[in-house]
């Protein structure tokens, strides 16, 4: 048993979303879009190298390294074009 929780969603559901998403802005090109959007999984974990491990877990498939980014932080991301899907996992007491 691993000693994080990773916070996914229903993948089928996301995917559906996705898809109305990009119908909605082809149908209304005036929509305005954002230069840069960023999806997250979020992982939690009370210690550092759970929180770690976790986003490791989640990293692995998209071929991306994990990155401590300081304090208690980690990350990654794979970036498609002007959008970008990563994991990050925050210290508890940060989100509170």
């Amino acid at each position: 048993m691993s000693d994080y929780v990773i916070r996914s969603g229903d993948r089928a559901a996301f995917l559906a979303g996705l898809r109305e998403l990009v119908d909605f802005l082809t149908a209304n090109p005036t929509v305005v879009v954002p230069r840069h959007a960023s999806v997250a999984v979020l992982v939690d974990a009370s210690d550092s190298i759970a929180r770690r491990d976790g986003v490791e877990f989640v990293a692995a498939p998209l071929g991306v390294p994990a990155a401590d980014i300081g304090e208690g932080y980690f990350s990654a991301w794979l970036d498609f074009r002007p959008i970008s899907y990563g994991v990050i996992a925050v210290p508890p007491q940060e989100r509170q």
